[in-house]
């Protein structure tokens, strides 16, 4: 039945519908509403204009283990990828890039330490580069959202530096390795945690993993030590920083980050004793 042409008694019209008479204001803008144009809220009701304008106003948001999920471009992840295209332009430009920044236990026994970390940016091959990069590619971006873009750069530089010092320990003494893989792995891990805390389906990820590990050990010429080191470290890590109990949870993880450190710090010391007594 259509509304009436007049407004009953005690009635005002609708702001939006000049023609349907109602009793009922919105608790924001006090305009007169219809029930068309009203919007339950936790007090009263609201007009769809000042719910509208309220949803502008509110930025999305998260939380997660490192408080608010940061919203925008995942800089980090981006970063990462074109800073590894950059040094592998610089290869191919001189042979002596590789040979100045891959890991080579003897190389970082005799003081070139630097090489622990270096090593995550110079590829063997597009095709190592290109693998590495669409895996970081489809990785980083959502666990730089979840874990903020200091921790997850931590959590990617710790898993690189993961997979180095487990390369220095078990790797020969005069071979070379080089590639992201290790950091690669580590966000694997992580993305494993991570999911994991947030109750999320991850037999596609185990599934995953899983065949990487037996191209891992089965293809010669991979370094499983990189790969392995980066993995643990990363769920490691990850761990830590999404399972950090709220109160302290900053103290919590700058204290496993800086342990860690220690850890690699230790390892490497007796590593390079090791090389430089025999």
């Amino acid at each position: 039945m259509p509304y009436p042409a007049q407004t009953p008694a005690g009635a005002s019209a609708c702001y939006r519908h000049p023609d349907r008479p109602t009793y009922v204001s919105c608790s924001r803008c006090g305009r007169p509403v219809c029930p068309d144009c009203m919007v339950s809220a936790s007090v009263g009701h609201q007009c769809v204009d000042c719910v509208q304008a309220a949803a502008q106003s509110v930025p999305a948001a998260t939380t997660m283990a490192g408080g608010v999920m940061r919203t925008g471009i995942p800089f980090v992840s981006y970063s990462l990828i074109a800073v590894n295209v950059a040094v592998f332009l610089l290869q191919l430009g001189s042979k002596m890039v590789v040979y100045r920044l891959a890991l080579v236990p003897l190389f970082v026994a005799a003081g070139e330490y630097y090489r622990l970390a270096t090593s995550a940016f110079v590829h063997f091959g597009l095709i190592h580069l290109l693998f590495n990069m669409w895996a970081l590619y489809v990785l980083g971006p959502p666990l730089e959202q979840h874990l903020g873009r200091l921790r997850f750069a931590a959590l990617y530089g710790l898993s690189a530096l993961g997979g180095g010092v487990m390369v220095y320990l078990f790797s020969p003494a005069n071979v070379p390795t080089a590639g992201a893989s290790g950091a690669i792995f580590g966000l694997f891990g992580a993305t494993f945690v991570t999911a994991k805390k947030l109750n999320l389906d991850v037999r596609w990820l185990v599934g995953l993993i899983a065949v990487n590990l037996v191209i891992t050990f089965s293809v010669p010429g991979i370094s499983w030590q990189g790969h392995l080191g980066g993995l643990l470290v990363g769920a490691l890590v990850a761990a830590v920083y999404v399972y950090a109990p709220r109160g302290r949870r900053t103290l919590v993880q700058a204290g496993a980050t800086i342990g860690l450190l220690a850890v690699f710090g230790v390892l490497i010391a007796a590593r390079t004793a090791t090389l430089l007594g025999s």
